[in-house]
C-alpha cells in the first residue's frame, strides 16, 4: 500500500504533465480542433435532421414536392406533344444502321449523334411556333386576276416603307443591265453592257460606289460579303472592292460570259465563251480546276444551291451537270428540240426549270431526272429566276410574268405581270424580300412580288441586319467551315457512307504490293518452352487445342449461308402459292 505522501507526489507530478507548457501554435492548433470538434457536432446533427425531415414532407406530398399555384396537380405532366408534320419539316436524316458489338466506341459515336439530332429536331419543330413572320400572297376580288394589278395600285395600297421598294433606275445610256443581289439581301450590284458598274445599298438608296471599266461587261457577281465583286469583262476576270478600287486581274480566267458564287466552298465558278468551266477559291486566290466542255460557247449558267452543281445548258438543247472533281459531265440531259435559253434550280435542289427556242418551258426532277410539265409560251422565256419560296418569275421580250406552283400543279395563267421599257437582260429575286429585279435596256425595275422572300432568316447565316463587327466574325467562322470542292457530289448524303468497293479496291493492290494481308488473321504460332516441353508432339498438341477456333468461324459462315438460301426458297415457294392461289382472266377457257 502507498502512502498518502507517495499518492499527492503522484498526483501533482500528473498535473504537472497535463500543465506542461506548450508552443503557441501547438495551443491554438489544439484549441482550434477542440473547438471544431465541439461545434461541428451539432452542425451535422442539425443539417441531417433536416434533411430528412425535408424527405418526409416530399414524400408526403403529390407529385414529389412540387408546388403548384392552384393546390392541384398538373393533368397534363411533361412538356407538350410535337405534331408529327412539324417533326417531319425538320427531319434530317434516317436511323443509321448501328455496327457490330465489337466495334463499340462507334457504336456509341453514332448513339450520340442520332440523339443529339433528335434533340435539334424536337427544339427546331417546337421554336417553330415562335417565328415572327408569315408568308402572304397577293389575293384578288370576285373574277379578278391578280395579273391585271399593276405595281402602281400595289405601291399605293402597302405601307410607305414597303412602296419605296418599287421603283425605277433609267439608265438608258449604258444598258442593258445585269444584276446580283447579295446574299443578305440588303446590296444591289448592277452592270451594263457598255461598261457601267455600280454597286447600292438599295433599301437605303445609298450610292457605294459607281465606275465604269471601258469595256463591255459580260455578267457581275456578289462574291461571300458586301465589299468585294467580280466583273467579267471582255477579256479577263476582274475583282473589286465597295470602293470601286481594283483588287485583282485573273488572266487565267478570260472570256467569262457567266459566273455563279458557291458561298459554303469560296468557289468562284466560270463559263467562258471557249467552252472552259473554270473554279476559282476566292479564299486563296488559286485556280482549283479548269475543265473542257467541248460544247461550245457556253451563255447558260445556273447553279443548285442544295448540292454546289453547275447546270450547264447548250445550243444543242443539252443540260449538263459539272463537279470541279471530274472532267466529264455527271450527268447529261435533252431537254429542248433547240437551244437551252435559261436554267435555274429551286433551292432544295429538286426541281430544275428550263427554257429554249422552241418555247417551251419545262418543269424537271432532278432526282429521277424526268421530266414533270411542259408549258408553251409564246415567245419564248429568255431569263429564269425562282424565288426562295418557289415562285418562277419569266421574261419574254419587255414583259415580265410570275408563276405560283409550276411543279404542283398546271398552270394556265400567270401570278403577275409587267411590263418594262426594253428588252429583260437579266432577273432576280432579292433574298428575304418579296422583291423582284429586272434589268433591260432602258436600266432598272424593282417589282413587288408579295409571298416571294422568306420572312424568317437565319441571323448565323445570312443576317440582313448584321453590324460590322457580325459580319467580321461571320466571315472567319465561314472561312473556317469552308467546304472542301473535293465533297462537292450530285448526293451530298452519300458522304456520310463507306465507299466499300473503293475501300476492297485498294486493300487488293496493298496485299498485292506486300505479298501478303496486313489485315488477315495470323496463323498461330506455338511459343518455345524449355525443359523439353517444346518437342514436336507437344507443339502439335497446342495447335490441335486452338484449330477449332478458326473452324468455328468457317461454320458460323457456312450456317449463315445455307440459313439465307433456305429463307429465299421459302419466300419463292410463299410466292408460287400466293400466284397460284389468285384466279386468273385466262383460267374460264380451262375445261
Amino acid at each position: 500500500m502507498a502512502s498518502p505522501g507517495e499518492a499527492n507526489a503522484n498526483v501533482s507530478h500528473v498535473e504537472k504533465k497535463k500543465k506542461r507548457p506548450v508552443r503557441y501554435w501547438q495551443g491554438t492548433e489544439g484549441k482550434a480542433k477542440d473547438d471544431s470538434k465541439t461545434e461541428g457536432q451539432p452542425e451535422q446533427q442539425k443539417r441531417q435532421q433536416n434533411r430528412i425531415k425535408k424527405k418526409r414532407k416530399r414524400d408526403e406530398q403529390p407529385d414529389g414536392g412540387k408546388k403548384v399555384i392552384s393546390g392541384k396537380s398538373d393533368p397534363f405532366p411533361g412538356p407538350p406533344p410535337i405534331p408529327k408534320g412539324k417533326l417531319e419539316k425538320f427531319k434530317r436524316k434516317g436511323e443509321i444502321q448501328k455496327p457490330l458489338q465489337h466495334h463499340y466506341k462507334l457504336k456509341d459515336i453514332i448513339t450520340r449523334s442520332e440523339e443529339a439530332s433528335e434533340m435539334a429536331q424536337k427544339q427546331a419543330a417546337r421554336f417553330d411556333l415562335l417565328l415572327p413572320e408569315d408568308a402572304g400572297f397577293l389575293e384578288g376580288d370576285e373574277d379578278e386576276d391578280t395579273c391585271m394589278i399593276s405595281q402602281e395600285d400595289i405601291a399605293d395600297a402597302v405601307d410607305i416603307t414597303s412602296g419605296a421598294k418599287h421603283f425605277n433606275l433609267k439608265l438608258c445610256q449604258f444598258g442593258p443591265y445585269r444584276l446580283d443581289y447579295s446574299r443578305t439581301g440588303r446590296h444591289l450590284l448592277l452592270g451594263g453592257r457598255r461598261g457601267h458598274v455600280a454597286c447600292v445599298d438599295w433599301q437605303s438608296k445609298q450610292l457605294m460606289c459607281e465606275l465604269n471599266v471601258m469595256e463591255s461587261v459580260n455578267d457581275v457577281k456578289w462574291l461571300h460579303t458586301e465589299h468585294m465583286f467580280a466583273v467579267a469583262q471582255k477579256k479577263w476576270l476582274y475583282i473589286y472592292d465597295s470602293n470601286g478600287i481594283e483588287l485583282h486581274c485573273i488572266r487565267k480566267f478570260n472570256d467569262v460570259l457567266r459566273m455563279q458564287f458557291l458561298p459554303y466552298h469560296f468557289l468562284l465558278a466560270t463559263a467562258s465563251a471557249t467552252g472552259f468551266l473554270q473554279y476559282l477559291d476566292v479564299s486563296v486566290g488559286k485556280e482549283v480546276a479548269a475543265i473542257c466542255t467541248k460544247t461550245g460557247r457556253l451563255d447558260v449558267m445556273c447553279q443548285n444551291p442544295h448540292n454546289a452543281v453547275i447546270h450547264l445548258g447548250h445550243p444543242n438543247g443539252t443540260v449538263t451537270l459539272w463537279s470541279p472533281n471530274q472532267k466529264e459531265a455527271l450527268v447529261k440531259m435533252l431537254c429542248h428540240q433547240g437551244g437551252v435559253r435559261s436554267v435555274t434550280v429551286d433551292k432544295t435542289g429538286t426541281y430544275m426549270i428550263t427554257s429554249g427556242m422552241d418555247k417551251k418551258m419545262k418543269v424537271f426532277d432532278i432526282r429521277a431526272f424526268k421530266p414533270l410539265r411542259s408549258y408553251f409560251l409564246p415567245t419564248g422565256a429568255s431569263c429564269l429566276s425562282l424565288s426562295q419560296r418557289g415562285l418562277l418569275s419569266a421574261a419574254t421580250g419587255d414583259i415580265v410574268q410570275v408563276y405560283r406552283d409550276v411543279w404542283s400543279t398546271p398552270v394556265t395563267k400567270p401570278y403577275m405581270a409587267h411590263r418594262v421599257r426594253g428588252s429583260v437582260w437579266g432577273l432576280g429575286f432579292c433574298p428575304f424580300e418579296d422583291v423582284l429585279g429586272v434589268g433591260h435596256g432602258e436600266g432598272f425595275t424593282s417589282m413587288l412580288i408579295p409571298g416571294a422572300g422568306e420572312p424568317n432568316f437565319d441571323g448565323l447565316d445570312a443576317n440582313p441586319y448584321r453590324s460590322a463587327k457580325q459580319r467580321q466574325e461571320w466571315e472567319v467562322k465561314a472561312l473556317l467551315e469552308k467546304i472542301q470542292p473535293e465533297l462537292i457530289t450530285l448526293d451530298p448524303s452519300e458522304l456520310g457512307y463507306v465507299d466499300r468497293a473503293t475501300f476492297e479496291q485498294r486493300h487488293q493492290d496493298r496485299v498485292e504490293a506486300l505479298g501478303f494481308d496486313p489485315l488477315g488473321k495470323e496463323k498461330f504460332v506455338p511459343k518455345h518452352k524449355k525443359k523439353g516441353r517444346s518437342s514436336a508432339a507437344g507443339i502439335e498438341r497446342r495447335k490441335r487445342q486452338v484449330a477449332h477456333e478458326d473452324q468455328r468461324d468457317v461454320i458460323r459462315k457456312t450456317v449463315e449461308d445455307r440459313m439465307k438460301l433456305e429463307e429465299e426458297r421459302n419466300r419463292m415457294k410463299e410466292k408460287k402459292a400466293a400466284l397460284s392461289g389468285k384466279r386468273s382472266a385466262l383460267d374460264r377457257f380451262k375445261k
